[in-house]
C-alpha cells in the first residue's frame, strides 16, 4: 500500500500546481452559478405551487454544486488515455503493481486536488457575498463531509471505469458524451432531484449518480435528515464497490487481448 500512497501523494502535489487554471475555473463557475441562481429566482417568482426546496436552499444547493464540481467524473483520466494512445500502457503492465489499483489511485488524485483548489475559495466567496447558507447543524456539516468523501471514491470508480473503456475505444470521446449526460441529469447537478416527477424518483434513487452530488448537498441542507443518513451513505458505498468490481472485470477482459497502439 505504500507504493499506492506514494503515487497518490505525488499525483496530488502535481495537480495542486495548476493554480492559474483553478483561478480561471473559479471565475467561470461564479458566472454560471449566478446565471443559474437568477433562473431559479425567476422560477420561484412565477410558480403557483410550493417547491420541494425553498429558494434559499436552492441557492445554497447551486453554490455547493459549483464548489464541488471537480468531483463529477466528467471525463477519462488524460494520463491513462495518453498511455493507451502512445503504447506506454505496456510499461504500466511491467510495474510490480496491481494495474487497477494504480489507475484508481491516479483517479482519486485527479478528482480530489482540483476540487480542493476551487472549493475552498468558492465556498468562502459564496458564504460572504452570494447568499449561501450555513448548514442547520454541526451534524449536517459532518454528514456532508462524510458524503463528499464517499462521492470522491464513487467518482474515482466511475473515472477508472471510463478510463478502462479506452482499451477498446482509444479516444474515449463517445463514452464521455454518453455518460456525462446521464451523470449531469442523474446527480442533481443540473436540476435538484426533488424537482423531478414522482414516477422518476425511484429510478434516480436507485442509480449511483445521486451519490456524486445530490446526497451530499441535501445532507448539508438537512433536506435528508440525519436519521436517514445511514441508508444513503450505504447506497454510496455499495455502488462504489459494485463499480470497482465491474471495472476490475472490464480491465481483466481488456488485458486478455491487448493491442498496444504506437510504441
Amino acid at each position: 500500500m505504500k507504493a499506492y500512497a506514494a503515487i497518490l501523494s505525488a499525483q496530488f502535489r502535481t495537480l495542486l500546481q495548476y493554480r492559474g487554471a483553478a483561478l480561471a475555473g473559479l471565475f467561470t463557475q461564479v458566472f454560471f452559478g449566478l446565471v443559474i441562481v437568477m433562473v431559479y429566482e425567476g422560477f420561484y417568482r412565477a410558480t403557483t405551487t410550493t417547491p420541494p426546496l425553498s429558494l434559499a436552499q436552492v441557492v445554497t444547493y447551486t453554490w455547493l454544486g459549483q464548489a464541488m464540481l471537480g468531483l463529477i467524473p466528467w471525463n477519462v483520466d488524460p494520463e491513462i488515455r495518453n498511455l493507451i494512445r502512445s503504447g506506454g500502457v505496456a510499461y504500466e503492465l511491467l510495474r510490480p503493481l496491481d494495474l487497477y489499483r494504480l489507475w484508481f489511485t491516479r483517479c482519486l488524485a485527479r478528482r480530489s486536488a482540483p476540487t480542493l483548489l476551487r472549493a475552498l475559495p468558492m465556498l468562502a466567496l459564496a458564504y460572504a457575498f452570494l447568499g449561501m447558507q450555513l448548514p442547520p447543524s454541526w451534524t449536517c456539516l459532518l454528514l456532508w463531509l462524510a458524503a463528499n468523501a464517499g462521492a470522491l471514491f464513487l467518482s474515482a470508480a466511475f473515472t477508472a471505469l471510463l478510463s478502462t473503456s479506452l482499451l477498446w475505444t482509444i479516444s474515449g470521446e463517445g463514452i464521455n458524451s454518453l455518460v456525462i449526460c446521464m451523470i449531469i441529469l442523474g446527480s442533481g447537478l443540473q436540476i435538484p432531484l426533488p424537482f423531478y416527477p414522482d414516477w422518476l424518483l425511484p429510478v434516480l434513487d436507485f442509480l449511483p449518480f445521486r451519490g456524486l452530488f445530490d446526497v451530499p448537498s441535501r445532507l448539508y441542507l438537512g433536506h435528508i435528515p440525519p436519521s436517514q443518513a445511514l441508508p444513503v451513505l450505504a447506497h454510496q458505498f455499495l455502488w462504489t464497490l459494485a463499480l470497482i468490481g465491474f471495472g476490475r472485470w472490464v480491465l481483466a477482459r481488456g488485458l486478455r487481448r491487448l493491442e498496444v497502439q504506437g510504441g
